[in-house]
């Protein structure tokens, strides 16, 4: 990908999206406030060894740092000269800080026909609320929906709002790129404005489906399914595993794979529908039978009748045996790591002198 990106983002949904571009080859420019940068430099502990943050370091692999007061004159006109030659501009800016700062998104769009903006912002370009992906997953329904089907609405672990924002993000940056390049993005297009807010709604899907559909809110059904029987966590011997039916076909398997040869033949429970509905009973009786055996005993036995299961991993184990780095983190789905993630102003002299040919290979 031959592209150059002028990053402004802060914390976690901007910065997957720039790392996101640079693993595909892009050219990145992180833009940091002098003396403190991207405040996640400070989220921790953990820190390395060279006293960077591993929550900074999860999400800023392949950039270089550049720190840059936008309240100084002289700083103010590098950034602007970078964005000259820059094809993408991300930043986070709260609704109106860019402007006091001298910064006029729509006349640099005007004076840069080519330049595509990508603003990300919790609520959109006329709220001034910061844009947490603690709060995006209360106010949009993710917590109501998450938890023990008798406990507190409960946060995913993850702070996937962020995430499926700043992919979001990636997608349209890119989208704009191809159109660009074949000469069919109109000028309204070259403005991408990503709201979390919009993206965690849309990552509903399926829930949000079956409230629209039936007209009754969702609920919390713990690590359970509401459309699916079985498709949850289930106690072994000695440690929980998941079960995950798909179809009629894979519940006649794994019935008989836990030797539950009864419940295949029952017709009460031939369908997934009669299973939703027998939901208790169904999961009774698995859950007797499986807690006299260790997880492996019936993983084994499920993968052999090629019913989807799977044992609860830790995130150590998880990660085991894979290339993810303690200084570059997981290895990235598409792209390559050409770059560890940068010190604060790391290329900062570099990057004055010799703005974008500093990434010349």
């Amino acid at each position: 990908m031959n592209a150059r990106v002028l990053d402004f983002t802060r914390v976690l949904a901007g910065p997957l999206c720039s790392m996101m571009l640079g693993d595909l080859g892009a050219d990145i420019i992180k833009v940091e406030r002098p003396g403190q940068g991207d405040e996640t430099r400070g989220w921790g502990p953990p820190f390395d060894a060279d006293g960077e943050s591993a929550y900074f370091l999860s999400v800023n692999r392949n950039k270089k740092s550049l720190a840059a007061d936008l309240g100084s004159a002289a700083d103010r006109a590098l950034v602007l000269d970078l964005m000259r030659d820059a094809d993408v501009v991300i930043e986070n800016f709260l609704p109106g800080s860019l402007d006091r700062l001298g910064i006029d998104r729509e006349a640099i769009l005007e004076t840069h026909p080519s330049l595509i903006w990508c603003t990300i912002s919790g609520y959109g370009s006329d709220i001034r609320r910061p844009g947490y992906d603690f709060v995006m997953q209360a106010e949009c329904g993710w917590m109501s929906i998450t938890g023990p089907i008798d406990g507190e609405p409960t946060k995913v672990g993850v702070a996937l709002a962020d995430v499926i924002a700043g992919k979001d993000a990636a997608i349209a940056i890119l989208a704009a790129l191809i159109d660009r390049a074949a000469g069919a993005l109109p000028p309204e297009r070259r403005l991408i404005e990503i709201v979390l807010a919009d993206s965690a709604r849309a990552a509903l899907v399926n829930v949000a489906q079956n409230v629209l559909v039936s007209g009754r809110d969702a609920k919390r059904w713990g690590n359970g399914h509401p459309n699916l029987v079985p498709y949850q966590l289930f106690e072994a011997a000695d440690r929980p595993f998941v079960i995950a039916v798909g179809s009629d076909e894979q519940w006649r398997s794994c019935a008989r794979a836990l030797g539950l040869d009864d419940l295949a033949a029952d017709p009460r429970y031939a369908t997934n529908a009669g299973r939703v509905e027998n939901r208790e009973q169904v999961v009774e009786t698995i859950s007797h039978r499986v807690i006299a055996q260790p997880a492996h005993h019936w993983i084994d036995r499920l993968e052999a009748a090629g019913v989807a299961c799977g044992l609860v991993r830790s995130i150590a184990e998880a990660l085991a045996g894979t290339n993810a780095s303690p200084r570059t983190g997981v290895a990235p789905v598409v792209g390559d790591v050409r770059m560890p993630p940068p010190r604060l102003d790391e290329h900062g002299d570099q990057l004055r002198s010799l703005g974008w040919r500093a990434f010349q290979r």
